[in-house]
């Protein structure tokens, strides 16, 4: 099957292009680095392949190194067709910088580009517009405007597409810049004549990351924003968890109008509705917990997060882009340890994923809110914002995450782990406030509690019931 390769810079909206041409639900966040491993789709007759993205072929970083070596082997196969390059029209000087790389590699191997210029739909709410046909005469190789968000372009993306896999030939890259310092001296002129300029289109961003980023301020809402984080899981999922039950007790009842007495009517009231009650009540915690980690990766505060916890994280040999692996890590270790991966430092990186398995996960979640419904009095304050139970939820999460940075900490001054690498510098790359993509979102709420109760369910159904 004929290969088409979709590549771009980190936090550009890739993966929700890939996700719009292939109709495939992969995650998407407002954050660099959501995707960490190849993935594949179909586009017609094709196989669409998104590459996890990367800010220059000359990169440092591990991830990004394993990218672009993929990436060149992927070049070099005679099934690759074409590639397609996802830019940014919000930071179009950052995303040319690697799409010219990549026009460069394309004629390398001679194979057919094309540009893809994503989020057009925010420039314009800027009152801005980029000439895409001006655009293309300047960078050789066609140019077409969408909007992965709202699907505006995407069809016409999808007809060009077709175009130049059935003619390759002449859309081959007419031209190459050459090496780095006149690729970003291109990428900076091209985005001064077509970009939307920094002052504008950071204005908004840089007030808000003012407060949010301040030294006392920015620390209070950020512990603010944890706190509320846990108490949803308890506090604010309970009449969720309350309709569940009830839901489940009344149908018990009234299957048992009809089933009378005996011993298979008490071996279906009270085994196989109570084991099925005994895991459905914990879904909805587990898709708040999820809802509210994809709000804050949507809105762009995560990121923001990461940043105000490098300082305190480096007292433990950890960087601020462990913070983002550390909070998946409460939802599920196994993409948090994946998620690792973006981390620069080889050492930092194997920390943080040794000590993952040290936080609470979902599954953790139905034993802790049983013990804690048990033990601890339903006491509310602040009108039944805060709960008792939700801060011991809080505290109990707390200590996981205290055992995790002990560890660390043992890890990074009395080990050898990692200490042959070169330590890498922390750069972190804040993206653009913006609004929640919703169907994502709510797509990635659903597959985790369909995941729970696939994976969890029938484990507590069978002991519930025995």
């Amino acid at each position: 099957m004929q290969r088409i390769l979709l590549v771009g810079k980190p936090n550009s909206g890739k993966t929700l292009l890939f996700n719009q041409l292939t109709g495939l639900k992969q995650k998407v966040a407002n954050f660099p680095g959501v995707t960490v491993e190849l993935k594949a789709g179909r586009l017609n007759e094709y196989e669409l392949v998104d590459f996890p993205g990367a800010y220059s072929l000359n990169t440092l970083s591990h991830d990004e190194a394993l990218a672009v070596e993929k990436l060149r082997e992927a070049m070099t196969s005679t099934e690759t067709s074409l590639i397609v390059c996802n830019l940014d029209a919000t930071r179009l000087e950052r995303s040319l910088v690697f799409g010219l790389q990549v026009q460069g590699l394309a004629q390398q191997y001679k194979k057919p580009i094309l540009f893809a210029l994503n989020m057009i739909d925010e420039i314009a709410r800027m009152s801005h517009h980029i000439d895409s046909e001006s655009l293309s005469e300047v960078l050789g190789s066609p140019v077409i405007p969408i909007s992965a968000k709202t699907r505006q372009g995407i069809e016409n993306l999808k007809k060009t597409i077709k175009t130049i896999t059935k003619l390759p030939n002449l859309y081959l890259p007419k031209h190459s810049v050459g090496d780095e310092k006149s690729i970003r001296k291109l990428a900076r002129k091209v985005g001064n004549q077509f970009g939307i300029q920094p002052e504008i289109s950071l204005r908004n961003q840089n007030a808000l990351d003012h407060f949010l980023l301040h030294n006392s301020i920015g620390g209070i809402v950020f512990m603010v924003v944890m706190f509320l984080l846990f108490q949803s899981i308890f506090t604010w999922a309970a009449p969720l968890m309350d309709a569940v039950e009830n839901g489940i007790t009344s149908l018990a009842s009234y299957i048992s109008s009809y089933l009378g007495t005996g011993l298979i009517a008490d071996f279906i009231n009270d085994a196989v509705f109570s084991g099925i009650g005994s895991f459905l009540v914990f879904v909805p915690q587990i898709m708040v917990l999820t809802f509210v980690i994809g709000l804050l990766e949507d809105c762009g505060y995560l990121a923001r997060a990461a940043l105000i916890c490098h300082r305190p994280l480096s007292y433990f040999g950890l960087s601020g882009r462990t913070f983002i692996p550390y909070l998946s890590g409460h939802a599920c270790a196994i993409p948090a340890i994946m998620a690792a991966r973006t981390i620069e430092s080889p050492r930092k990186r194997l920390i943080t994923m040794l000590t993952i398995p040290l936080l609470s996960c979902s599954a953790r979640l139905p034993v802790y809110a049983l013990l804690v419904s048990v033990f601890i009095p339903e006491v509310q304050y602040l009108n039944g914002i805060v709960s008792l139970q939700g801060i011991t939820f809080f505290c109990l999460y707390l200590f996981g995450i205290m055992t995790a940075l002990l560890v660390s900490f043992m890890l990074s001054r009395y080990t050898k782990i990692g200490k042959d690498n070169v330590d890498m510098p922390f750069i972190l790359e804040l993206p653009a406030y913006r609004l929640p993509h919703w169907k994502p979102l709510i797509n990635r709420v659903m597959n985790s509690g369909k995941q729970f109760i696939y994976r969890a369910g029938p484990i507590i159904f069978l002991v519930s019931t025995i």
